[in-house]
């Protein structure tokens, strides 16, 4: 069974493609639309795939450049117009190579037995488009996407991790992990997270307070936060929220960004980078007889040097939200 099926019907813009992911629903969902699993599966194994930008929103933008094994570079982009988690995504795709040559895709996720069925509408430029793309081996990509997304998940070990104290993740090297244990109920835990008010409490490493903070709690919403530093200077950060499962877990994505919520590149607050880097934090809430232990995951750290400041910037924010929880 190769696990995907392609349909052409004729003189139409349009192809169907269903694929039959052998893991839940809520796991491929991940897979296809977190910036840290995009490379894992996303174009030919034998090719590298980078995430430039991705926010999974209506509205949000993408951007992914693949380099094949001979340093060429071919970039993709397009806009989210539908986004409903775990079910539904709508997006365009336009390659770099061919300007205003834009396909619309429908991913409907069904899961069945344990497994997922994606069906995928996709209504190319022209008809024209459509054959000249099915000439470019369009049958082999779908078969080496499904290939590889189960190759993925089969190896995630869905829905447990490991769980590693201030560890970076030697798969990818852009990882870290982080798990405290708080003497103070879930519920506690959670509203200091969720609450702006309760999260300006303790949100910015030690000596730093901060001035600011606004959530749209909802799958979609977004947030803008701000940290301002010994010597007045502040900081601020933005992104959606991907996932909220209440008391139990938070995924959102987070950029630097500037005092209206723009996103910006490091280099705006002095730090290296020209480019705006869109990371992904995951917050996982136990309880653990009537205390509560939280594990951060976040992904999209670029460099030693910043995984390292972030894992002492989240330490030190953690100690302070101790304070809070007495």
């Amino acid at each position: 069974m190769p696990g995907y099926k392609i349909e052409v019907p004729p003189g139409t813009q349009d192809i169907l493609i269903t694929r039959h992911i052998y893991a839940p629903r809520d796991e491929v969902y991940k897979a296809l639309t977190y910036p840290m699993l995009i490379p894992k599966w996303w174009g030919p194994e034998r090719s590298s795939t980078v995430v430039h930008k991705m926010s999974v929103m209506p509205g949000g933008t993408w951007r992914y450049v693949q380099t094949d094994m001979e340093g060429k570079e071919f970039a993709f982009h397009g806009v989210y117009h539908d986004v409903l988690a775990p079910e539904l995504l709508v997006y365009s795709s336009e390659f770099e190579g061919i300007p205003g040559n834009v396909t619309l895709y429908t991913d409907q996720l069904t899961e069945k037995d344990g497994d997922t069925i994606i069906t995928t509408h996709a209504v190319f430029y022209s008809v024209e488009d459509r054959q000249r793309k099915l000439r470019w081996s369009l049958e082999e990509g779908v078969r080496e996407t499904t290939r590889r997304l189960n190759k993925l998940l089969g190896k995630m070990g869905i829905p447990e991790r490991r769980e590693h104290i201030m560890e970076r993740l030697e798969e990818n090297g852009e990882c870290l992990t982080i798990t405290r244990t708080f003497d103070a109920p879930r519920d506690q835990v959670w509203g200091r997270w969720t609450d702006p008010n309760q999260y300006m409490c303790w949100w910015g490493p030690k000596d730093f307070t901060s001035p600011y903070a606004r959530f749209d709690l909802r799958p979609g919403g977004r947030y803008l936060s701000c940290m301002r530093g010994p010597d007045g200077k502040d900081y601020c950060d933005t992104g959606h929220y991907q996932e909220i499962d209440e008391l139990n877990r938070i995924v959102y994505t987070d950029s630097f960004a500037d005092e209206s919520g723009n996103p910006v590149p490091p280099s705006f607050y002095g730090m290296v980078g020209d480019q705006p880097v869109e990371m992904s934090v995951e917050v996982r809430l136990e309880d653990v007889g009537g205390k509560t232990r939280m594990t951060l995951e976040h992904c999209g750290l670029t460099g030693g040097e910043m995984i390292d400041q972030a894992t002492e910037g989240w330490n030190q924010s953690f100690d302070k939200l101790a304070g809070c929880l007495r």
